[in-house]
């Protein structure tokens, strides 16, 4: 017998007299994981992926209160919260499927200062 083998603790048989002790008493209750208050906050670069605006879009947005408002986590890190950006997601699908939303009118092009429009010939 070597030096490991006399240090090691010598094995009990198995009885399961352990798991008999155990069969009558409850299992403990885990953590219903919707109950957490856990909320994602996205950086720059995943809002990029999820909105594909500007960035000075978005800010100007966010200043007149259209777009859901940053936050700073630390002093150099900004985030956004993702409920509230899917949720401006959703609005403005909703918007956009009802026709709240209006689109941009289409540039009058005879009235721009360069590259005037070339007048038709009458036939």
């Amino acid at each position: 017998m070597n030096r490991a083998d006399r240090s090691l603790p010598a094995a009990r048989p198995n009885n399961d007299s352990d798991a008999n002790d155990l069969r009558g008493m409850p299992l403990p209750q885990l953590i219903a994981t919707n109950a957490l208050p856990f909320r994602r906050t996205i950086r720059r670069p995943e809002l990029r992926q999820i909105v594909p605006l500007a960035d000075t879009t978005i800010y100007d947005m966010e200043r007149r209160g259209e777009f859901p408002r940053r936050f700073n986590l630390t002093a150099r890190c900004v985030v956004w919260d993702l409920t509230e950006v899917e949720a401006w997601l959703d609005a403005r699908r909703q918007a956009s499927d009802s026709a709240q939303l209006k689109r941009a009118p289409s540039p009058d092009v005879r009235q721009r200062k360069r590259r005037p429009v070339k007048a038709t010939p009458v036939s």
